[in-house]
């Protein structure tokens, strides 16, 4: 059985997305969600879901040695960040390599970077005039958003398209294609 752990900053659709998907594989399931977020509603819809959810802060990811341990103890095969929004400690990275991936509401390397996530993407996306925007799923290095691309799937954007129609449209194509991605990379 191969095991997934998730790493996310917010609501947790993603996660919980990912989590329902592999529910039903009998090869790999999702066995730990960590947050860097206490209030972080990922945890409600961890509890909901049965799944193992820890918080942590930031001395415990990049002073300490506390969640690459946890991430040892939880021997994952593929660590998944999903709305996660904290650079990634080097530590890890080398611990797991080429097993840490991210998806990006966005065609990287355009509106990739530190603060290039949720709104912040989607209205640069209509700012710029963008006539097609996606995601990219990446493995993750140690800068924010360069790690090699694994895939990327587009979608339209129209003139009359707001941010919060472009964010909607890229919810969709991460309901569609992350969980299918994640399942690839594990076989």
């Amino acid at each position: 059985m191969k095991r997934i752990v998730i790493f996310a900053s917010g609501s947790g659709s993603n996660a919980e997305n990912l989590i329902n998907y592999f529910k039903t594989k009998a090869d790999a399931s999702v066995t730990l969600v960590l947050t860097n977020n206490p209030q972080a509603k990922v945890l409600d819809r961890c509890k909901k879901l049965e799944i193992s959810a820890l918080s942590f802060n930031r001395i415990a990811f990049t002073k300490t040695n506390d969640v690459l341990n946890i991430l040892h103890s939880a021997n994952p095969d593929l660590i998944v960040l999903a709305g996660f929004l904290w650079k990634f400690p080097e530590t890890i990275l080398n611990a797991f390599p080429n097993k840490v991936i991210n998806v990006h509401p966005a065609l990287l390397p355009k509106f990739g970077g530190k603060g290039m996530y949720g709104m912040n993407v989607h209205d640069a996306v209509v700012t710029n005039k963008e006539t097609e925007t996606g995601i990219t799923i990446h493995y993750v290095n140690e800068n924010y958003d360069e790690g090699t691309t694994i895939f990327q799937a587009t979608c339209p954007v129209l003139a009359t398209d707001t941010a919060e129609d472009v964010a909607n449209k890229i919810h969709e194509l991460e309901m569609e294609h992350f969980p299918i991605v994640v399942e690839k990379l594990l076989k």
